[in-house]
């Protein structure tokens, strides 16, 4: 069985998204979570518009709650998705050796190799970031199953 975490500042927009897309492209072989490396919303649902979006696309993620990333999650997460590089450079600041380190990928690397693309934060923005946010994750999510499966 794969363990994979998604990641992002807050966990209420883009990691819950990327959970909420993943989840569905795999069979209940794999483990998916969502993790934030801040702890502005911890027990909190998504943003209304993430589950808007989400939605739309026929995901129920409403019933998910944030958490923030801790060390424990190199323990239980075989792979480990950031969304911009403040958040790769949090979790790998909680990085207790290489084997850690190997484990946090850019998710935006599976659709740019190697480019570190960013998944922009649509937290201030209005309902539209949020679309291009799912459009870019479910992309990216696409390709991760593709390997898994």
């Amino acid at each position: 069985m794969t363990n994979i975490l998604m990641v992002c500042l807050g966990n209420i927009c883009r990691s819950p998204l990327a959970e909420g897309i993943l989840k569905s492209k795999l069979s209940k072989d794999f483990i998916v979570d969502s993790a934030g490396t801040a702890n502005y919303h911890s027990g909190s649902a998504p943003d209304k518009r993430s589950i808007a979006v989400a939605r739309k696309y026929g995901l129920d993620i409403s019933k998910l709650q944030g958490r923030q990333f801790n060390v424990s999650d190199f323990d239980t997460f075989d792979l480990i998705y950031v969304m911009d590089t403040s958040n790769y450079q949090n979790v790998i600041k909680l990085a207790r050796h290489d084997e850690d380190v190997a484990k946090v990928k850019f998710i935006l690397n599976e659709t740019h190799p190697g480019k570190n693309f960013e998944v922009p934060d649509p937290y201030y923005g209005g309902d539209h970031g949020f679309e291009n946010v799912f459009q870019m994750l479910d992309e990216a999510c696409e390709l991760v199953a593709e390997k898994l499966l």
